[in-house]
């Protein structure tokens, strides 16, 4: 098979223009070509009046394939991908995976695919009822703190884009993609160069690949939690759990521990444990909201709102002479800004769109980087102490009832409080409460979205426009522990724990700790 990339095509293309493209590009009639099949897609939009679809495609033609690819610059040889996972070796007890968000959901579909029966825990309910847990707290206030954006099958991913673009170069992509259309994603994840999947269509996919671990062999087990660790001589023996008000011990010497980048009680039961910690740097800001038409515009200028574009995405970056980079991150097009909170008496923002991508607004993370400098304190879990501070204030601000507190943009700019919102409707749910930011994030943080937000303008038009809505505070951008392990990636200072995915600091996305799922599933399999 040989790929072809490069080949840009108008936006209104069909399969017979694919075939047409890639046999111009080989120098062959169309007919020579047996087969075409589009590899990969994506949007250039550098220049707006000739917005067009830059794809890679892969076709088998006749004839001597050596020759082709010696006169055909951008071509190359490919063979289908093929993921083989280890042959699973016999333990006495089964392996226990803690976490059914993406890195636990793909440890335990691996370790299931080897054969090795794993028990999967969960502190949350199925994703089916914890979608209804989700609506309690939106539209009632309701939190449960077992069960929430944060916790429950699915992991926080599943309240979010789906997206699964991530800056790894790992093989291993290939196979999270496959699994995931396997089990329901759109097949489009497997071609679009930013494929999404949806918060709407993520909880049944993520069923199904539950439900296939269990057909191959694993145990789930939801609403437990975990509450410590058994240990002789440096060895993982076993697991304290929680379940119904009752104590239990699960007997393992494998563990892989994916609990999220929200499990501080888990944090806190690490460093109890002796076990090596470190703080670890990550971002704090808001959620900025835009009319969704404004940014198709800025981006694809005259052919915004084409149907085969859908709602254009941005991504942005300044580096501030202050030293501090502030980033959009997370981007939700169509999307919504969702609480995402999973303490009591703190407010934490999030973004989520549907498949469709058909909301009024687009929503992003605005963020400032921080570092153990900024936490305020010493030791490992300074930096959830920093998170929390930000949270409760912003929960105090907003008028202790979980809504958030928010401010159209000028208002911020100008250090005003604001008293309402102009064209921009806010989205959050529960609510929004009209305030000034400055009085829940931190001095610092709020001084680099002012300097940057005129700035990004520049990079994005109307990004900085007046009633735009910032919502506070995006506090969970990503974990702020990095639970440590070696190159074996279990914990040195206890053999069989594995930490794993972005809870772990080892991961930044569903594609990336699902990833990072694999790889230590294939460690606990292989034995190496």
């Amino acid at each position: 098979m040989i790929r072809i990339d490069g080949l840009r095509l108008e936006l209104d293309f069909t399969e017979e223009d694919l075939r047409r493209a890639a046999a111009k590009k080989l120098r062959l009639p169309p007919w020579a070509l047996a087969g075409v099949k589009l590899a990969k897609k994506s949007v250039d939009a550098r220049k707006k009046e000739e917005v067009h679809f830059v794809c890679a495609v892969d076709a088998a033609a006749d004839g001597d394939e050596d020759k082709l690819l010696r006169r055909t610059a951008g071509a190359r040889r490919v063979e289908p991908y093929r993921y083989e996972p280890p042959p699973g070796r016999k333990l006495d007890q089964p392996p226990v995976v803690v976490g059914l968000g993406p890195a636990g959901l793909f440890a335990g579909l691996v370790l299931a695919q080897c054969g090795m029966r794993p028990l999967v825990i969960e502190r949350g309910l199925p994703v089916e009822e914890r979608e209804a847990a989700v609506k309690a707290f939106w539209q009632e206030r309701r939190l449960n703190p077992e069960c929430n954006v944060q916790f429950g099958e699915g992991g926080a991913g599943a309240f979010s884009d789906g997206k699964l673009t991530t800056g790894t170069g790992d093989g291993r992509i290939r196979k999270v993609l496959e699994e995931l259309a396997a089990a329901g994603a759109p097949e489009a994840i497997l071609t679009d160069a930013k494929p999404h999947i949806g918060t709407d269509r993520l909880p049944g996919v993520v069923k199904n690949i539950r439900n296939q671990i269990l057909r191959l062999g694993g145990q789930v087990r939801f609403s437990t939690r975990l509450a410590g660790l058994r240990a002789q001589d440096g060895q993982l023996t076993g697991l304290w759990v929680e379940a119904a008000g009752k104590r239990e011990l699960i007997e393992t010497r494998h563990a892989i521990l994916a609990v999220g980048h929200s499990a501080r009680d888990v944090f806190a039961l690490l460093e109890e444990a002796g076990l090596p910690l470190e703080p670890k740097a990550f971002s704090v800001g808001v959620r900025i909201e835009h009319p969704a038409a404004l940014v198709d515009r800025a981006q694809y200028g005259p052919f915004a709102g084409h149907p085969r574009l859908g709602a254009a995405e941005y991504k942005l970056h300044r580096r501030l002479p202050n030293g501090r980079g502030v980033y959009t991150f997370c981007m939700c097009p169509g999307g919504t800004v969702t609480g995402a909170a999973s303490e009591p008496g703190g407010v934490v923002t999030n973004g989520m769109s549907a498949w469709a991508r058909d909301g009024e607004n687009s929503n992003s993370a605005l963020l400032v980087g921080v570092g153990p400098e900024d936490f305020g304190g010493p030791g490992p879990l300074a930096g959830v102490a920093f998170q929390r501070r930000i949270e409760q204030a912003a929960f105090r601000l907003g008028g202790g009832d979980y809504s958030a507190p928010a401010q159209r943009v000028a208002d911020f700019l100008a250090g005003t409080p604001s008293r309402g919102f102009g064209g921009v409707r806010p989205s959050y749910r529960p609510g929004v409460v009209p305030a000034d930011l400055s009085l829940c994030l931190p001095d610092f943080a709020a001084d680099s979205l002012r300097t940057a937000l005129p700035l990004l303008g520049r990079q994005l038009r109307g990004f900085d426009q007046g009633d735009a809505v910032l919502t506070a505070p995006e506090t969970r951008s990503s974990s702020p522990v990095r639970v440590l392990r070696d190159e074996s990636l279990q914990c040195p200072a206890l053999r069989g724990l594995y930490p794993c995915g972005e809870g772990a600091g080892y991961a930044g996305g569903i594609v990336s700790a699902a990833v990072d799922g694999v790889r230590c599933a294939e460690r606990v399999a292989g034995g190496k």
